[in-house]
């Protein structure tokens, strides 16, 4: 996960065949799509760890707080794009979904203590992480950029534009100064950098012509951009690319299952809908890995 700090976004859900457990409350306005069907997969359904199996549930720890992957809507359920797909999964595997909200450092802790089956929260893939849990790769995120249509501007020469960035992401802490320091290095002038609570209002800004362009992860752009109703639009392309994953137990078999499943669902189409729904295509996967982190 590249974030640091709380995303607050519109969103759209897409819901899936059987039951799902999602709880909490508040959050942003929700609209409902159609549902994409998901029926069990016996073959695969076999390989969840018998513990699993005889419960009927999957229990998976996530922070709900960035749209569009994980967030809350109105009535307090948990949605997104990593809970759609993760409600295919569950599917696939004959299971039902469980949510439960916990705070983001203490997901890993307590998948390694056996409290979660899985830990759905955006993880970047790391060699760091992989130390402690396994990961199944899903999606591949990095940073990008949006403009108001027809800005025409380049994220390598954006020396003395406003780029609107979330407070304390890595959009924040790590690229802007970066980018900063490359344009006085070169004579030219510093970005200057517009900081927000939320990412909401991040991408208002440039809507509203308060700044020129904003960076943020790459599935939170491309959402902020299927939201903007034609108003925005990418600039460049995603840079910084790593795999999200979902972290299981170090050595669980849980982790071929998991990996089983996404493959089924990429091969039948409805992982493509999925991310379709959220905005997400960009960032979609062929092939699965477990613990595929490049650094």
């Amino acid at each position: 996960m590249w974030r640091f700090a709380v995303v607050v976004a519109a969103s759209g859900a897409l819901a899936m065949s059987g039951c799902a457990n999602n709880t909490e409350s508040g959050g942003p306005e929700t609209k409902t799509t159609t549902a994409a069907k998901v029926e069990k997969v016996d073959a695969i359904a076999n390989s969840v760890p018998e513990p699993i199996k005889s419960s009927g549930k999957l229990i998976i720890g996530t922070d709900p707080s960035y749209p569009p992957n994980e967030f809350k809507d109105p009535a307090g359920k948990i949605i997104g794009f990593d809970v759609d797909l993760m409600n295919a999964i569950a599917g696939t595997l004959g299971l039902t979904p469980e949510y439960r909200a916990s705070l983001f450092d203490k997901i890993i802790p307590s998948v390694q203590g056996g409290n979660y089956n899985v830990g759905m929260s955006s993880f970047t893939d790391s060699k760091k992480r992989e130390e402690q849990v396994d990961f199944v790769t899903y999606f591949s995120a990095g940073s990008s950029w949006a403009q108001k249509v027809g800005a025409g501007i380049n994220p390598d020469d954006a020396c003395g534009l406003k780029i609107a960035v979330q407070t304390a992401t890595v959009q924040d802490t790590e690229e802007m100064p970066a980018r900063s320091k490359k344009c006085v290095e070169a004579g030219k002038p510093a970005i200057n950098v517009v900081k927000f609570d939320d990412q909401t209002a991040a991408t208002s800004a440039v809507m509203l012509g308060q700044a020129d362009a904003m960076s943020a992860d790459s599935p939170v752009t491309a959402y902020a951009i299927k939201q903007s109703n034609g108003k925005l639009e990418a600039a460049g392309e995603i840079f910084d690319s790593a795999p999200y994953g979902w972290a299981v137990q170090k050595g669980s078999p849980l982790a071929a299952s998991l990996q089983q499943a996404l493959q089924h669902l990429i091969d039948n189409g409805v992982y493509k809908q999925v991310a379709a729904n959220w905005g997400a295509e960009n960032g979609m996967i062929e092939k699965p890995v477990i613990n595929g982190a490049t650094s």
